[in-house]
């Protein structure tokens, strides 16, 4: 039985959501060559409106953001009118949709904003690269960052909030911040990729500290009840664990709480994974530490879903790849039709 997944929630005294079947960020690449959303991504939005609520694929802030090709944007008239098209189709369909807000940090590449320097520089919290190759471009291969400067931090902070005022007059209903998956945010929040020595970096408290201030520069423009934020405690993308990450969230998740956002999302692909350091599933650790609204995500079909919500694992459930394949996932659960089988081609086009 999933009927659980079919309750109304509300997120808080603003937003209420029809079920709590979440469509996750999916990264589509299907912008035009200015990062304008496309005909196309209206279309595909506008058929997956039933979902409690929509997440957007990754949306970069600025241009240095970028890190994979036509990838949207939010910082031009012209992303924010293109992505108008979209929520305007999403509201008329009845759903509800956030921007989740994007820079990749030290796996941006210069081919996509250098303007033909490929020296121009690619931001992180050190000058600690990692290897590889751009996905779908694996020609090009990652660059070493430079650690940004202060200026270039309180530069991010306020981008960052801007791009989420940019997000409410495209019409999305508010963002989720995405601080988790080896990315920007996360690389401050990881031993492995920040190793700086001032009030960014070395303790606990200065480690988080970026990440609350971009929280905090957004929930001043949009407010606390349209922001949300994904994180990724446990290190397994673009990024290698330390245990002594565990003591950074355990610091960062209460912070999270105090803030009172629409909810905390986490970021894993598969949540049977396990990580020493936070003694067990990701999921489950931060359940133990945090109060508010949580959303779950990584290979769980609605049945897993159901279950894991009423053992209180989480409140929502994000759904991935199903989605792709199926555009009326929700009616499909709700009446107990078989799903179309995910495959990997159906990653290069819209459905």
């Amino acid at each position: 039985m999933t009927d659980n997944l079919f309750t109304p929630y509300a997120l808080n005294s603003t937003i209420n959501l029809n079920n709590r079947i979440l469509m996750a960020p999916l990264t589509r690449c299907m912008a035009d060559d200015d990062l304008v959303p496309t005909q196309a991504m209206v279309e595909y939005y506008a058929r997956r409106a039933e979902a409690g609520l929509i997440i957007s694929e990754a949306v970069i802030i600025r241009p240095d953001g970028q890190g994979y090709p036509n990838t949207p944007g939010l910082f031009s008239q012209a992303q924010i009118e293109g992505w108008q098209k979209v929520t305007t189709a999403v509201h008329e369909n009845g759903g509800k949709i956030f921007a989740q807000l994007w820079h990749t940090g030290r796996v941006a590449h210069p081919y996509f904003y250098g303007n033909g320097d490929d020296n121009a520089p690619v931001m992180a919290p050190s000058a600690i690269g990692v290897e590889g190759s751009v996905p779908r471009m694996r020609e090009l291969t990652y660059k070493t960052p430079k650690a940004v400067t202060i200026d270039d931090i309180n530069t991010l902070i306020t981008d960052y909030g801007q791009a989420a005022a940019n997000a409410i007059k495209a019409g999305f209903d508010g963002v989720e911040i995405h601080g988790a998956n080896g990315y920007l945010i996360d690389q401050f929040l990881h031993h492995d990729s920040n190793r700086r020595n001032d009030e960014y970096g070395g303790s606990n408290e200065n480690m988080a500290r970026f990440a609350l201030e971009v929280i905090d520069a957004i929930t001043s423009r949009i407010g606390n009840d349209r922001t949300a934020i994904r994180i990724t405690p446990g290190a397994y993308f673009n990024m290698e664990g330390d245990s002594r990450d565990r003591d950074v969230f355990d610091y960062f998740l209460p912070e999270l709480e105090k803030r009172n956002l629409a909810f905390l999302h986490i970021g894993i692909f598969d949540d049977s994974m396990e990580f020493d350091y936070l003694g067990g599933r990701a999921s489950s650790y931060v359940r133990a530490n945090y109060n508010n609204t949580l959303v779950g995500v990584g290979s769980y079909s609605a049945e897993t879903a159901s279950t894991a919500i009423d053992a209180n694992k989480f409140d929502l459930i994000a759904i991935g790849r199903p989605f792709i394949a199926n555009p009326d996932y929700v009616s499909k659960v709700r009446n107990n039709e078989p799903l179309v089988s995910y495959s990997d081609e159906m990653l290069t086009s819209l459905i």
